[in-house]
């Protein structure tokens, strides 16, 4: 019997139908550069950001993302290796992992996949992280994005792009910074209120503003090779922000972020989830959505089925570590290492008797809460100790607590619960082969001659000033 015309249609339809659903989405990550995630709009801020709002109402808003250091090398490596950075050798800043260690590029190209990164890069070594490179004075080259779009289109590629943005980076100078007066900015409680502090924070906002325009531009992109509905999108805030108690410190607001996913047709518009997920998930969980298989040696876990609706839990704990060794005005080594759940967080301050200083301690807004604090000013007295003069260990209640502001970690009454937290570290430790103080001492073995020079040079001046500060005496309570 010959087919009917009907039936023939009918068939054509199918197969169409078939070959889109098998065909894997195009992948666009987008992240920040220092920016504190509570600072964003949809997540209750002060910034204008109504790009990266618009993304929490067409898909899902993650409320307890998470990643596991506190600056930016270490951070994007999590990223594209799906690993934690002991385990791959990028703990400290401006480094790289071992030449062994496998990233994403290695996963999506065999599946058939281009793989740009356009912006700010801090990874290597490049031989290994073949991405098409592509960058704008650090941020994101809308030209080259623009461009690689249109060639996968025409070819029929899927492409990941990663389009990492250099705001709101300081020194804070980009964005309209009318939009937000300095005697209008509402400081958090843990920073002293201070004109420069105030000045610092109204450009720091401007800066995210700014990075929800690029947010912008990479969208309307999408919107213009009508790859809007074929694109799954990630936008995320990166570490937090350089005043003090977030970038560089183990604090929620050094290690949570925003997380917003739009995936048409997979995500439901308008949710949220509060599954605690990390960095190191998202390449296993764009491996997955690629079609590629899992490789079992990754820390990640994809999270696949939290986006799509399957699942309400991912993880019971997440782990963050700091390794001062090697960035700007550090201590030779102060190792921080924590873990949280989803209602305490236990910090270890594994080098506590010297004085925390980082590149913020040299800042001039730290400078004027040190002038402040000099000249009475209690709350800036507060900031000057909890912030540089560290106990051994931190436990905080992060439900009750969230701005982690009132250590009880002498209060009996939670004795088993830092001694359960502190099992779960030190075998999360183990895992990674992280010894705390050894590791930190070994640091920056193997980076680049150039760097480890620098590095070296470092080394001596932070150790000479580690040597004045060691009989400093540290806290036993607060922050």
């Amino acid at each position: 019997m010959k087919p009917t015309v009907f039936s023939l249609i009918l068939c054509a339809t199918l197969a169409v139908t078939s070959s889109a659903a098998d065909t894997p989405p195009n992948l666009l990550f987008v992240i920040a550069d220092d920016c504190t995630f509570r600072d964003i709009g949809c997540y209750g801020g002060q910034a204008h950001t109504p790009n990266i709002d618009g993304l929490a109402t067409e898909g899902m808003r993650m409320t307890h993302c998470f990643q596991c250091a506190p600056m930016c090398s270490p951070t994007r490596h999590n990223i594209y290796t799906g690993q934690y950075p002991v385990k791959t050798g990028a703990y400290p800043n401006h480094t790289q992992t071992f030449d062994s260690i496998r990233n994403i590029t290695h996963y999506l190209k065999p599946l058939g996949y281009r793989i740009g990164l356009s912006g700010k890069t801090h990874i290597g070594p490049k031989n290994l992280f073949t991405f098409e490179y592509s960058n704008d004075r650090n941020n994101p080259d809308m030209k080259a994005i623009d461009a690689m779009m249109g060639e996968c289109g025409e070819s029929s590629t899927p492409f990941c792009i990663f389009a990492c943005s250099n705001e709101p980076h300081s020194p804070w100078n980009k964005g309209d910074a009318s939009r937000y007066p300095p005697a209008d900015v509402e400081l958090p409680p843990y920073l002293a209120d201070t004109p420069e502090v105030r000045d610092a924070f109204s450009r720091y906002l401007a800066e995210i503003t700014y990075y929800d325009d690029q947010v912008g531009q990479l969208l309307s992109l999408l919107k213009k090779h009508n790859r809007e509905q074929d694109t799954l999108v990630v936008v995320v805030s990166e570490q937090g922000n350089s005043f003090p108690f977030a970038k560089w410190t183990c604090y929620d607001s050094g290690l949570q972020s925003a997380m917003l996913v739009r995936w048409p047709g997979k995500v439901t518009p308008g949710t949220t989830t509060d599954a605690m997920l990390e960095y190191v998930d998202v390449t296993p969980t764009f491996v997955e959505v690629a079609g590629g298989k899992q490789d079992p040696n990754l820390d990640g876990k994809s999270f696949v089925d939290v986006l799509t609706g399957k699942a309400t839990q991912h993880k019971k704990h997440v782990f963050g570590l700091m390794t001062t060794k090697g960035i700007i005005n550090g201590n030779a080594s102060y190792p921080i290492r924590s873990i949280r759940s989803r209602t305490h967080k236990l910090i270890l301050n594994l080098e506590s008797d010297q004085l925390f200083t980082n590149a913020c301690t040299k800042s001039k807004e730290y400078k004027s809460i040190v002038a402040a604090a000099d000249a009475g000013d209690e709350r800036a007295k507060w900031v000057i100790n909890h912030y540089q003069q560290r106990p051994p260990i931190e436990f905080y209640d992060v439900v009750n607590d969230p701005l982690e502001m009132h250590n009880l970690a002498d209060h009996p009454e939670h004795h088993s619960t830092v001694q359960e937290l502190e099992k779960e570290l030190m075998a999360w430790m183990k895992s990674q082969g992280d010894t705390g103080i050894p590791t930190e001492l070994k640091a920056n073995s193997h980076k680049p001659q150039k760097q480890a020079k620098k590095n070296n040079d470092n080394k001596k001046k932070s150790g000479n000033r580690r040597k004045r500060n060691a009989e400093k005496p540290a806290t036993t309570n607060g922050k």
